[in-house]
């Protein structure tokens, strides 16, 4: 063998390795495999907020549209029915994590609103004859509104960036449908 003849066959051989693509495919799936399931599971859970908050919206509203139906509200056997609806709206998502308020709110000739009454599910209800901030366009004197809140404590599933518990959070305003413009709230 001649000495070109060995220096082609080094070459060869030496350039073998820097040719070869066999494993670039799996070296860069490797490196970006885990980018690719971070970007999965934070759209996952995205989209499950979004979820969850539209049921917050859903239940806020559901609970408000069931008061203002009423003109007499019986607070033994009415009310808790009205107040668990929002378990039906919020399902499948846990119950227990949601707090839902449904108010009264009179405004007085003066324009000052109060809560008439207020009760809740998994929480506290407003102080009856506490002072409430409406919205300007909500101020109408001699009127009564009813307020249905729901804030819900969403925790992901995969706390990967450390969040933490976020509050979700929906209120709405209605007024009451009855001829007398109040819904009275009875034992």
């Amino acid at each position: 063998m001649t000495v070109t003849a060995v220096l082609r066959r080094l070459r060869r051989a030496a350039g073998r390795p820097l040719g070869d693509r066999r494993g670039v495919a799996a070296v860069e799936f490797a490196l970006i495999l885990p980018l690719m399931v971070l970007l999965f599971l934070g759209g996952v859970e995205i989209s499950q907020a979004i979820a969850i908050q539209r049921m917050t919206s859903l239940s806020a509203s559901t609970v408000a549209n069931l008061v203002t139906q009423y003109a007499s509200i019986s607070d033994s056997q009415t009310m808790p029915d009205i107040l668990n609806a929002s378990s039906a709206v919020l399902t499948p998502y846990p119950v227990a994590n949601a707090v839902v308020r449904v108010s009264c709110i009179t405004v007085d000739a003066t324009g000052k609103a109060t809560v008439t009454w207020s009760r809740a599910l998994h929480g506290a209800a407003l102080a009856a004859g506490s002072a409430m901030q409406l919205p300007a366009a909500l101020a109408t004197p001699n009127t009564s509104l009813i307020l249905g809140e729901t804030r819900y404590a969403f925790n992901p599933i995969l706390d990967y960036i450390n969040v933490g518990t976020i509050t979700l959070s929906s209120s709405v305003y209605m007024f009451p449908r009855s001829s007398s413009g109040t819904v009275t709230l009875t034992p």
